[in-house]
């Protein structure tokens, strides 16, 4: 397995790599995106057929591209709303200590770890369900009976 993926590291790298700096405009940014779908094919179980290997290597690195790319325009447009209402800091900071104490009395010691892997530290489903020892839509559950309760509490109207 890893002699496979180093022999497709030394024939398809510097395409990926082309097609992630056509894309993102950004050296590091590009050599993370080939370096993140390598890491992931190590730790999966991805099997890539030799007909198909390198469509399926430049397609995921153009959808990693896309992805941060998505990433960072929701983190901009976060950051330039947020940026409106610094007077309402306080009253957020309320908000979402209420959140964390509901989470935390609430919901499940597993729901709990698979909230906290998702949104405070960007874990991806698969990256969850790794880590839990259970299967996405586990994860899937977990997360949208949370995202329900907490919905529930602090948005009763769906406001």
């Amino acid at each position: 397995m890893e002699k496979d993926i180093q022999r497709l590291f030394k024939q398809h790298y510097t395409k990926m790599l082309r097609v992630a700096r056509t894309i993102l405009y950004d050296e590091q940014e590009s050599k993370d995106v080939v370096s993140d779908i390598f890491e992931g094919l190590l730790r999966g179980r991805t099997v890539l057929m030799p007909d198909t290997e390198e469509r399926y290597l430049l397609t995921s690195v153009r959808n990693q591209c896309l992805k941060r790319i998505h990433h960072q325009d929701a983190r901009h447009r976060m950051e330039t709303a947020t940026a409106g209402q610094a007077s309402d800091t306080e009253h957020d900071d309320e908000r979402i200590a209420d959140i964390v104490e509901f989470v935390v009395s609430h919901l499940t010691e597993q729901e709990q770890r698979i909230f906290h892997l998702r949104f405070s530290e960007g874990y991806s489903y698969d990256e969850i369900a790794s880590a839990e020892g259970i299967s996405r839509v586990a994860v899937w559950k977990h997360l949208s009976h949370a995202l329900k309760e907490i919905r529930n509490r602090f948005n009763p109207k769906g406001l």
